[in-house]
């Protein structure tokens, strides 16, 4: 090619794959094996001392998986990326090299309930203590700062909610703290919003969703945007400080604008073990080929469906920063001009028990629990994904007794409308 830099859907097709040089195959190939021969005992010796760059074990790198790793870090604008078994294991193997028993982390209170659940609860066996702040209040993350604090942790677009978070303005009190911004860029994927190029640090995903795209493999990514100095103060040993496993290196000298996430290779994913499948990282590799085409369709079946909602008499309200009367329409327009995402949630005036039948009634859409798939999908939150939670936590992250979460498909947007007019008129 020439000098001209790749524009989304090519990179979305062609980033981090070649042909393969043995057989010649296009298609990235499924290497489904555990482990890797060396050259001789020298080259063993130097790949377990990060001397050089090579595949030990698939716990620890894959090709199939490198691929998909180099992939997602194109598209979000990153320095290098690192693949993991779920958005969940993601999550625990980022905040690993960050956080110190007794340590802090802020995070948004709109956010998926596996998070809040995996935040307020499983991390606290790690000593590890989240503080909650509000996305629609700036300030709220300024206060919740301590000495600490170690990491912000938001999500672009807030699952169920759908609402835009205002990620210029948290990154400001995270580089004023002098911590990073961990981003979850789920909802969004890289079509729609970039939180690196707003201020993000490091961004997550599940794979599962609207990368994969296809509701058929469970993976999660870890993006290192590279603009963090984790050498800066002692705040973080993981990175700053000699490793002992690797004979004193000091990741952040070593490996520069890509250290965390060598750190999250081989600290978290060495250790915690929570590897991707090869033959995943390929089904996903080939849903994300489709990626700029499925989004779109996304997001305009999505504002179809929310404006016919949003004049639907049994409707009370809809959550939808697509729609011009919506809250987070302003930031919907600077963070994702090409759409405000396909999820998003809606109240019913008959509340809890209206929200339960509703899906019972529903027959085009899934009744389950996931979001991003090519098929459409519905969740009552407060009886399901969110039921963990008291009824004040419930209403704080937007999954109220009578609220309905929709993901939508890429179907003919008259054939949902149709299916939801008829579920709502039942």
């Amino acid at each position: 090619m020439s000098d001209r830099l790749p524009g989304f859907s090519t990179l979305a097709v062609h980033a981090g794959a070649q042909p393969d040089p043995t057989t010649g195959a296009r298609a990235t190939p499924i290497y489904q094996t555990t482990s890797f021969v060396f050259n001789d005992a020298d080259h063993a010796a130097s790949l377990f001392g990060l001397q050089a760059f090579g595949n030990i074990y698939t716990r620890i790198g894959n090709p199939t998986n490198a691929v998909l790793e180099e992939r997602v870090a194109a598209l979000e604008g990153g320095t290098a990326a690192l693949a993991v078994a779920s958005g969940h294991a993601a999550q625990v193997v980022v905040l690993q090299q960050l956080l110190q028993p007794g340590d802090e982390f802020i995070a948004a209170r709109k956010l998926y309930g596996g998070s809040i659940n995996q935040f307020a609860h499983a991390f606290k066996s790690f000593g590890w203590n989240v503080v909650w702040a509000d996305p629609d209040d700036v300030a709220s993350f300024e206060r919740a700062v301590t000495p600490r604090t170690k990491a912000i942790f938001i999500e672009s677009i807030a699952n169920p909610s759908g609402s835009i978070t205002d990620i210029e303005a948290i990154s400001t009190v995270a580089r004023k703290a002098g911590v990073p911004l961990i981003v979850d860029n789920t909802l969004a994927s890289p079509y729609l919003i970039r939180p690196i190029d707003h201020g993000a640090d490091i961004v997550v995903h599940s794979l599962t969703k609207f990368l994969g795209g296809h509701g058929n493999s469970l993976g999660g990514i870890i993006v290192d945007a590279g603009t963090f100095d984790w050498s800066a103060g002692s705040k973080y040993p993981m990175l700053s400080e000699p490793r002992p496993e690797y004979h004193g290196i000091r990741l952040q000298e070593t490996f520069g604008n890509f250290a965390f996430a060598i750190a999250c290779r081989v600290l978290g994913l060495r250790d915690l073990g929570p590897a991707l499948s090869p033959f995943n990282a390929f089904m996903i590799l080939t849903g994300i080929e489709t990626l700029p085409l499925r989004m779109q369709k996304h997001c305009d079946n999505a504002k179809a469906v929310a404006e016919f909602l949003a004049g639907h008499p049994a409707v009370s309200a809809v959550n939808y920063a697509g729609l011009a009367s919506d809250k987070y329409n302003q930031l919907a327009r600077k963070y994702a001009p090409k759409g405000a995402g396909a999820v998003f949630t809606f109240s019913l005036k008959g509340g809890y028990d209206a929200g339960v039948s509703l899906v019972s009634k529903l027959q085009l859409f899934s009744h389950l629990a996931n979001v991003g798939d090519t098929r459409s999908l519905v969740i009552h939150p407060a009886s399901t994904t969110h039921s963990q939670l008291d009824d004040a936590a419930k209403m704080k992250s937007g999954a109220g007794p009578d609220v309905v979460r929709l993901s939508i498909g890429i179907e003919d947007k008259e054939d949902l409308i149709a299916d939801l007019g008829q579920a709502l008129g039942a």
